[in-house]
């Protein structure tokens, strides 16, 4: 199937992937009271007296905002806002589709950070929480920073953070298969945006001890330029043998490589050069870092990509979906660390000791496990951690 040609008519016929339907009847003179005035002001009344009340009283508990400005959609880069609103529609489609979350897609026209941080700021009383989607590096780490300090229901950047779930339990997982600890391990990573550098920060979490980052520079080094503010404090805590150079020369001797870069950027003869039973996640899409079939020659034990067309498929769908459902059912006013952590482990035990394999370290995306396993893992941690509402 040509799948651009297919979806851009299917497009034509659909008109939207999305509609609002109605949860109640309003058929009678009773039933239109009940649900609008008179009636209604009785729960505005409650609202205005506490307005957590909203989480009970209207839709709110179950809604999420889609958001983005369009500056970083799919391969496609900086298309613009409006445009990206197919790729917004098709995430809603997700969220109802894997989680039962009701999501609103927001295209936001604007570049400027306080500008975006302040329309979602006026608009999160309508939602139980944010995701950002779709917005280019570092604007984003910017962005969601803010949003943290001047909200208090949960925002997350999917490309950052669910990208770094599945990451995070994909390695869980193929370590166990090649027998190596976290900790032992020299972790390459090529591309430092935001899947990057959220990927960095949750193995570190997971306790990897030597991760080398690198850009469209090079090496990121405590000597070497280190880019943007974001990369530069990571690089205080990365790369502990200041490793300078090319992807190259951070894949030498590394026991693990994460793309999340550019295409045909890796050759086989790098992946020679790493460490025994090399580790490959080539998620570049659609075109990857290097195909598995030159991984694997060049001695890779275990290849990701993030393709569905390959084995190890690296796919967000398996983390958001569950991420928010936990979220939301658990009332919580943000998505923390531990929150990540414990969806990631959540994810990595769905495949048994028993099931592990090369071609096998991850569920697939249509696993009906999946979402309710990482649900009730993020609920968890949130009441652990006491960020939930009551």
């Amino acid at each position: 199937m040509n799948y651009f040609e297919e979806s851009l008519k299917l497009h034509g016929e659909w008109k939207g992937k999305l509609e609002v339907v109605s949860r109640v009847k309003v058929g009678t003179k009773d039933e239109l009271s009940l649900a609008y005035t008179p009636g209604v002001a009785q729960p505005c009344l409650e609202i205005q007296k506490d307005v957590n009340k909203s989480y009970d009283l209207t839709r709110r508990w179950n809604t999420v905002a889609v958001i983005t400005d369009g500056t970083a959609v799919l391969g496609l880069g900086d298309i613009g806002p409006i445009a990206g609103m197919p790729v917004m529609e098709g995430k809603c489609v997700l969220f109802k589709e894997f989680g039962g979350v009701d999501a609103i897609p927001l295209c936001i026209k604007s570049k400027d950070v306080d500008e975006i941080v302040k329309t979602i700021s006026l608009l999160s009383g309508s939602f139980g929480g944010v995701n950002l989607e779709d917005i280019s590096a570092p604007r984003c780490f910017e962005i969601e920073e803010k949003l943290k300090a001047c909200t208090d229901i949960p925002i997350f950047h999917d490309d950052q953070h669910g990208t770094a779930i599945v990451c995070g339990a994909a390695i869980i997982n193929s370590l166990k298969v090649v027998g190596k600890k976290i900790e032992d391990c020299t972790i390459a990573i090529s591309g430092a945006g935001a899947a990057g550098v959220a990927i960095c920060k949750l193995l570190q979490k997971l306790g990897a001890k030597d991760i080398i980052l690198s850009d469209k520079f090079g090496v990121i080094s405590r000597t070497s330029r280190t880019g943007d503010d974001y990369t530069a404090k990571l690089a205080l805590t990365t790369n502990k043998n200041n490793v300078n150079g090319t992807i190259a020369d951070a894949l030498k001797g590394a026991d693990v490589f994460i793309g999340v870069s550019a295409p045909r950027i890796v050759t086989k003869e790098m992946i020679k050069s790493m460490a025994k039973d090399p580790i490959v996640f080539a998620m570049a899409n659609p075109t990857p870092e290097i195909t598995p079939e030159e991984a694997k020659e060049g001695g890779a034990v275990i290849v990701g990509t993030g393709r569905s067309d390959y084995p190890n498929q690296i796919n967000n769908v398996l983390a958001f979906p569950g991420v928010f459902r936990g979220t939301l059912d658990a009332k919580a006013k943000t998505i923390n660390e531990e929150m990540k952590i414990a969806a990631a482990k959540a994810l990595a035990s769905l495949v048994s000791d028993e099931e592990l394999s090369v071609d096998y370290i991850i569920p697939k995306p249509f696993d009906e496990r999946v979402c309710k396993a990482v649900a009730e893992a993020v609920k968890q941690a949130a009441k652990d951690t006491g960020v939930c509402r009551e």
